[in-house]
């Protein structure tokens, strides 16, 4: 019986492979090889999964593009026992400075196509979400291409010190001590 998934959104070709948008996916592939060696395809769960922490956490990576990682989730909540509140989404956000990390309990989707289509998807918008900042490149006109681009060697230097902190409180996320990560990455 699962008693959280976690969720790393992103675009599944390997073209995409280290681009902004795929930043949840990265970290979430990044985090998972602490605990398994490597993900199933489960076609039924439109999903590549893993498990952890004696099959109590399920790990999942939509096969689906971002816009679509509605169906993975909805898949996923049909198939298993897990509710909303034990779901965990890790994204990235335009709207936080290349760094920031933020986690955020419910809330709509600030924009983003992927949370917009979980909501959608699912009818609610009470999980839980790791938000991965990426910087906004200023002119909305320009937000697809910057989004889909790879991030620069100084931007990749920030973002690996960044994921310390992440790794750092991982397992609070896990044992659902929400509270405590916060307040820890909230203020450095």
């Amino acid at each position: 019986m699962y008693r959280l998934c976690i969720i790393g959104l992103g675009n599944p070709d390997a073209k995409y492979q280290g681009t902004r948008h795929n930043i949840g996916k990265d970290w979430l592939i990044k985090k998972s090889s602490q605990f398994f060696k490597e993900f199933t395809s489960k076609k039924k769960l439109k999903s590549e999964i893993g498990k952890s922490h004696s099959d109590e956490i399920l790990w999942s990576i939509p096969k689906n593009f971002m816009n679509e990682s509605g169906e993975t989730v909805l898949a996923i909540l049909k198939s298993t026992n897990i509710s909303t509140d034990m779901l965990i989404v890790i994204h990235d956000d335009l709207d936080l400075n290349l760094g920031d990390i933020r986690i955020k309990k419910g809330g709509g989707h600030g924009g983003h196509n992927g949370l917009r289509d979980i909501i959608n998807k699912i009818g609610k918008d009470n999980f839980i979400r790791i938000r991965i900042g990426i910087g906004h490149p200023g002119n909305k006109e320009d937000v697809t291409n910057w989004v889909l681009n790879k991030f620069s060697p100084d931007e990749k230097i920030t973002l690996d010190r960044v994921y310390l902190q992440f790794a750092e409180i991982f397992e609070l996320i896990c044992n659902d001590q929400i509270d405590k990560a916060q307040k820890i990455l909230h203020t450095n």
